[in-house]
């Protein structure tokens, strides 16, 4: 069940200006063929990682991240069918997608993950109806406290974890300072956390000497290969010690429960918008 109902003037939402032209091309004609083979829609495919984040090293992978759905006949089965469509990753294109229903339910917890794909700067494909009323509903179904509880557990974990060791991986800095500040972000009561890293930077950092070594590595991130060392920044170290500390001790507020009944109607027009009858 292959979608052919973009709009044409879909391609200003594509990321030209970031991604090479023939690494676009070719993950359209991926994605085209997994709607092919799986006999699935695909309504949105963004990217998610480094290169979204925009911390990109030369030699990163294609973080492609895709939402879709199958015919209606899959959601009429007694026992439900596998919910993910993951592809081997190849040529550094990493793909893969969550079903519609899935993704939802995840939305409805406040997942943090699915949020940032929506604020991608980076999208490869959008079914514009369905994107407008998903980043409305996920605007309505903003958790802070499990974005906040989300982005310090990431954080806490890649410190513990990376940056112990006479040398670090540049990229690993990154890993912990940007959940770290998507953190403060949620804290501070600006809602979402916004995907790029330069856009937590610039509005949370002021202190000039920590500003000074954010830019230092993000200059250094976008020059060397994924897997460079360098020696331990004393001036990161500090700060992400400090605010580890300090947001450990913050207590925010649990978000009232939320109705699902705005969620199962855009299930339900979604998939029957693009049913084919008989299948």
């Amino acid at each position: 069940m292959t979608n052919n109902a973009y709009s044409p003037h879909e391609s200003h939402l594509l990321g030209s200006a970031v991604i090479d032209p023939a690494i676009q091309a070719d993950i359209l004609d991926r994605l085209t063929a997994i709607e092919a083979t799986r006999e699935v829609r695909i309504l949105y495919a963004c990217e998610s990682g480094s290169r979204a984040w925009g911390f990109a090293s030369p030699d990163s992978d294609y973080d492609v991240r895709f939402l879709y759905v199958p015919p209606l006949a899959w959601y009429l089965r007694v026992h439900p069918s596998r919910d993910v469509i993951e592809q081997p990753i190849a040529d550094d294109l990493d793909i893969n997608g969550w079903e519609l229903r899935k993704a939802l339910a995840l939305l409805h917890k406040g997942n943090a993950t699915l949020i940032e794909w929506l604020d991608s700067p980076i999208v490869y494909r959008a079914d514009p109806v369905f994107l407008e009323a998903l980043r409305a509903a996920a605007r309505r179904l903003h958790r802070p406290e499990r974005s906040f509880h989300h982005y310090l557990h990431m954080a806490r974990g890649n410190a513990r974890s990376y940056l112990g060791g006479d040398r670090v991986r540049l990229k690993k800095y990154l890993y912990v300072l940007r959940p770290l500040l998507a953190t403060c972000w949620v804290e501070q009561g600006r809602g979402p956390a916004p995907m790029r890293f330069e856009t937590l930077v610039e509005t949370l950092i002021d202190e000039p000497a920590l500003r000074a070594a954010i830019d230092d590595l993000l200059r250094c991130k976008r020059a060397v290969d994924e897997a460079a060392h360098g020696a331990p920044s004393p001036v990161l170290n500090a700060f992400i010690a400090r605010e580890l500390t300090r947001l450990e001790a913050v207590v925010l507020p649990s978000a009232p429960p939320i109705e699902m009944m705005a969620l199962d109607r855009l299930l339900y027009e979604t998939v029957c918008r693009g049913s084919v009858p008989g299948r």
